[in-house]
């Protein structure tokens, strides 16, 4: 077996070895020219700009200038920000314009890396989009990265929550937008919903970057993005299921944690049967008569509400709302709601104010929204596990970018625990022992309960610490 692993990873190596063989020539080349935009003023800066966009107005392809744009962006960010791309981030900047993946670890300097096939594909004047996995990291980096590109007379816009259409539309027509892929997916669906096409914010998808590539192209590329529209308002019959199902013990319904259900057992079924009679609801005296439909649609939610969706793992409660949390990232999803009526229920549940339930009135998955880019590409510390998956589902290849100095940090196995208990205390004396040498210590967790439960740990043991939840995002950055 651990032939076949060494074998395989030769192979791997090999393969991705070829493919940087096949890109080092051209950084050559762009090494050459640095010296040609040495000491370049802003007004050469967008002489240069203007002449790439007329050749290219007149039949000459992108490969043709990459070299020359790329020591231009080089020179830019020197001057702009006092930052000069290593030849490895060159590397990762031609990976990302071919419509490759670049595997790039933490610290390499990736949004620096992306400045480079965004102005040579802005150039063409359709427009780039670079994805990030939130409102602030694309509002950060529009302005950080914004400085080249101003200094090489290209216009960056931002899309983030709070825009009307008039801004939107005017921050879509920049050379570069930043967003996440929330916003871009959205746009997207309310476009599909204008009765006019010169109300449509959104109108090319010609070449896009995404950060954190395997976050959002792996881990979320099924998720639904959907917009509603009102319905019926049925808030009473959701606190009325909401009562039924609180006086019901753990023998009157089975649990499926993995697919996140619950269904009512014989005893189950009886009781509720009982009290919806008493209160007048069941019809035909079965609880499953086709009657009774949308009471059974109640009590199901209200019991997944109940009993599978907890509040600080899966939701909170925050100014009287309640708000989703994002499973893989745990920060919070502003403006989405369940589906199928279990927000409702856990309105419900927690006793705040009924939003009026919803129909579908558009939806698409992030995998099928990315896919309508004539050229997609990404970037992110951790793509080889997924190398299979990138190039499966979207044709991606995956490219390992080396790094500029040797790696000295160690990657380290997992450490297994038998109970919480015991790992939570490998935790504390981790911290402790990083505490005692003043190294700075970042502490991740799947849910803001746990995150509490360790910060509670810390506090006992006089432990300073800031806390980072979906609860207090705003002092993250």
């Amino acid at each position: 077996m651990n032939f076949i692993i060494k074998a395989l990873d030769k192979l791997f190596k090999s393969s991705n070895q070829q493919e940087l063989n096949k890109i080092k020539p051209i950084v050559v080349k762009i090494n050459e020219l640095e010296n040609d935009f040495l000491n370049y003023t802003d007004e050469k800066f967008a002489e240069k700009t203007g002449q790439f966009k007329k050749d290219i107005s007149q039949g000459r392809n992108l490969e043709e200038i990459l070299p020359e744009a790329f020591a231009l962006v080089r020179e830019a960010a020197k001057q702009s920000l006092n930052e000069r791309h290593f030849d490895e981030q060159l590397l990762g900047g031609l990976a990302l314009h071919s419509g490759c993946i670049a595997e790039m670890k933490t610290g390499e300097g990736k949004t620096l890396v992306s400045t480079l096939p965004a102005y040579l594909n802005a150039l063409k004047g359709k427009g780039v989009h670079i994805v990030t996995v939130n409102d602030y990291l694309a509002k950060r980096d529009s302005e950080w990265m914004g400085k080249i590109y101003n200094k090489l007379s290209l216009k960056t816009g931002c899309i983030s929550n709070e825009l009307n259409d008039v801004e939107r539309k005017k921050n879509y027509n920049m050379d570069i937008t930043y967003a996440t892929n929330n916003e871009l997916g959205f746009d997207y669906l309310r476009d599909n919903m204008k009765y006019d096409f010169s109300e449509m914010v959104q109108k090319n998808r010609d070449f896009c970057i995404v950060d954190e590539v395997d976050s959002i192209l792996i881990d979320e590329s099924r998720t639904p993005l959907i917009i509603s529209g009102g319905i019926e308002d049925k808030s009473d019959q959701y606190f009325l299921a909401n009562k039924f199902v609180k006086v019901l013990e753990s023998k009157d319904f089975e649990l499926d944690e993995k697919n996140k259900n619950a269904i009512l057992s014989d005893t189950g079924i009886d009781k509720i049967e009982k009290m919806s009679e008493q209160s007048g609801l069941l019809k035909n005296n079965n609880f499953y008569d086709p009657e009774n439909m949308d009471l059974v649609h109640h009590i199901n939610q209200a019991l997944r509400a109940n009993f599978i969706y907890r509040k600080d793992s899966d939701y909170i409660v925050k100014n009287n709302a309640i708000r989703i949390i994002d499973e893989f990232t745990g920060r919070v999803l502003e403006g989405r709601r369940f589906g199928d009526g279990l927000h409702q229920a856990i309105e419900a549940k927690e006793n705040v104010e009924i939003q009026k339930e919803n129909q579908t009135l558009a939806s698409i998955t992030y995998q099928n929204y990315f896919r309508l880019y004539d050229k997609l590409s990404g970037m992110t510390g951790t793509a080889l596990t997924e190398a299979e998956e990138f190039f499966n589902i979207y044709k991606l290849k995956v490219i390992s970018i080396p790094t500029h100095k040797k790696m000295i940090r160690t990657d380290l196995n997992d450490q297994i625990f038998r109970t919480e208990k015991e790992k939570n205390f490998a935790i504390l004396k981790k911290v402790q022992e990083c505490n005692s040498k003043q190294q700075p210590i970042l502490v991740g967790t799947t849910s803001i309960e746990k995150s509490e439960k360790i910060s509670e740990m810390l506090k006992k043991n006089k432990i300073n610490h800031n806390v980072l939840n979906a609860k207090n995002h705003e002092n993250e950055a």
